[in-house]
């Protein structure tokens, strides 16, 4: 049987097929199925009994890996959190079984209605209450903190790396809402959506934060067992994460906060509470702050007609071609990601032109409507199929959701197309220097683009492969060069800054292999080129 799983399995993830009827009546015999009318319907038959049996599998896999458990030494969740997780994945394993194609009919796709996407402006030229405690009483803003920072190479939780001024991700979000709380004589609260990857690290830290005037919660999201591509059954061998398990479990995407939030408890203490909206984001995104008009806005609609989800977009440029959009599918409005488009439709899907805003992950959403949704078994959201190959070359496959996909799912969804200020992603080392630059002033937590520059848009920054780790970017530079007057950045090779260097215009440094560049102390780059070999030496 592991022939015949090794060859269909791949079909829901686009990896390919049996390749005709032939093989399948092969195969057939020893299922039972007996005569049928069609080749292709004893192939529907046949894939109907492999599917069957390939979740029969899983789920016998699923119930040894809790018996083994049982009494393990190694710190790992209790079992009843990890039978919860199971069950969570054991429906999007279903749906990946049954999965046929791309989820979306491209010639059913529509450009939204124009009042399905509101400009910020509108929504600012409202003003704000008189009393805007009474709004801000109601929200409580929400961070995703479940990602590592190995990408910029760093050990932990990335929301612990340093941005600015010896502040991290979190202690800016900390800052900002203190802020507002002390403003404002309010009581917003912080909610950290962890996951097994962040949260001890992540709550050993929280207890400097004790005598702030934020309260803060944490709730974990699932973790899920990765999944042999050859096989579809998990390479884990009990619950545990480290040792030889160290690479089988992973947390399954953002969209996974609507059942983890509710299985926490927390979404039914903070409704008790009378909270009623939150705000969530991810936390390297520094330009996600609470913002009053737009929270002004939901509260002030009347109750028969309330937004349960608002999605902030902003115009894409060339750079963001490959983020998810808002598109008008089946009467609803609908988040369309890259994954999901056709190959053929996929240039088209990147035209500025067709598709000209993108999701921030900047999203407003109701805490009740998430409790109905998820009563109900209502929450809809597409599957990633995320393939992987570990350090070992085991190919794996992760299945995921992404939170924006529930906008369907939602009464009276919006998107608010808001200013690019509001979308600062800190991804890469390059996004850093941005960020770390005099580009920015920073007023309690909140990053502002400096008066001082003439053009709204921030420079096209590119820093190379010796500037991925955060460490490494450190050491180029003894101190971070005046940028407000710089358009584009390109460097590549050993390369090293002295102080008070000044960037204009576009500025494009290359050493080659074997070759190193010592920008000078005082150096002023105005739109030129930089190559060959330039050491400045101590004596």
């Amino acid at each position: 049987m592991s022939r015949v799983r090794s060859q269909w399995v791949s079909s829901p993830a686009g990896f390919g097929t049996p390749s005709g009827c032939g093989f399948a009546s092969e195969l057939l015999a020893p299922t039972g199925l007996g005569a049928v009318a069609t080749p292709c319907s004893r192939m529907a038959q046949f894939q109907e009994v492999m599917r069957q049996q390939l979740e029969a599998s899983m789920d016998k896999e699923l119930e040894k890996l809790l018996s083994v458990t049982e009494g393990h030494p190694d710190r790992c969740s209790p079992l009843q959190v990890a039978r919860k997780d199971f069950e969570g994945f054991k429906k999007l394993f279903h749906r990946f079984l049954q999965a046929k194609g791309p989820s979306v009919d491209w010639a059913k796709i529509h450009r939204p209605p124009e009042d399905s996407i509101q400009p910020y402006e509108r929504i600012k030229a409202r003003g704000l209450p008189d009393n805007v405690s009474d709004c801000l009483d109601k929200l409580v803003v929400v961070k995703l903190n479940g990602g590592l920072g190995t990408s910029m190479g760093c050990k932990g939780p990335k929301s612990l790396i340093s941005v600015r001024n010896e502040n991290t991700f979190l202690d800016l979000t900390v800052q900002q809402i203190e802020h507002l709380n002390k403003t404002y004589n309010t009581d917003v609260p912080l909610v950290l959506m962890n996951s097994f990857n962040t949260d001890e690290d992540t709550k050993k830290i929280l207890q400097k934060y004790t005598h702030h005037r934020v309260k803060i919660h944490t709730f974990n999201q699932s973790r899920y067992p990765r999944i042999n591509k050859e096989s579809l059954l998990p390479m884990a061998t009990d619950l545990g994460t480290m040792g030889e398990n160290a690479d089988a479990w992973y947390p399954p995407g953002h969209g996974d906060i609507y059942p983890s939030f509710y299985n926490s408890g927390l979404l039914e203490q903070l409704i008790s509470e009378g909270k009623e909206y939150i705000f969530v984001s991810n936390i390297d995104n520094l330009g996600a702050t609470v913002d009053l008009y737009i929270l002004h806005f939901l509260m002030s609609q009347p109750n028969g007609k309330r937004c349960e989800f608002i999605m902030e977009v902003t115009d894409k440029t060339r750079a963001d071609v490959k983020g998810g959009t808002l598109i008008q599918y089946d009467g609803k409005l609908r988040l369309l990601e890259i994954a999901q488009v056709p190959k053929a439709h996929v240039d088209e899907f990147k035209s500025v032109t067709k598709f000209k805003i993108f999701n921030t992950n900047n999203l407003w959403i109701s805490l009740s409507a998430i409790k109905r949704l998820q009563e109900q078994s209502a929450m809809d959201m597409e599957i990633i199929v995320n393939p992987k190959t570990l350090d070992g070359g085991l190919n794996v496959v992760q299945l995921e959701t992404a939170v924006g996909a529930a906008i369907k799912s939602f009464d009276n969804a919006l998107g608010i197309n808001v200013p690019r200020s509001r979308f600062l992603p800190v991804k890469t080392t390059s996004d850093l220097l941005l960020v770390m630059s005099n580009l920015y002033s920073m007023d309690a937590g909140s990053l502002t683009m400096s008066e001082k520059r003439e053009f709204p848009t921030t420079p096209h920054v590119k820093l190379g492969s010796s500037f991925t780790k955060v460490q490494e970017y450190l050491s180029r530079f003894e101190s971070i060069p005046d940028m407000l007057e710089l358009d584009h950045l390109t460097v590549s090779g050993d390369v090293t800054f002295g102080k008070n260097v000044s960037l204009k215009g576009t500025v494009i440094i290359i050493a080659n292999h074997g070759d190193r560049i010592d920008i000078p102390a005082g150096a002023m780059l105005e739109n030129k080129i930089v190559s060959g070999n330039l050491r400045i030496l101590d004596h």
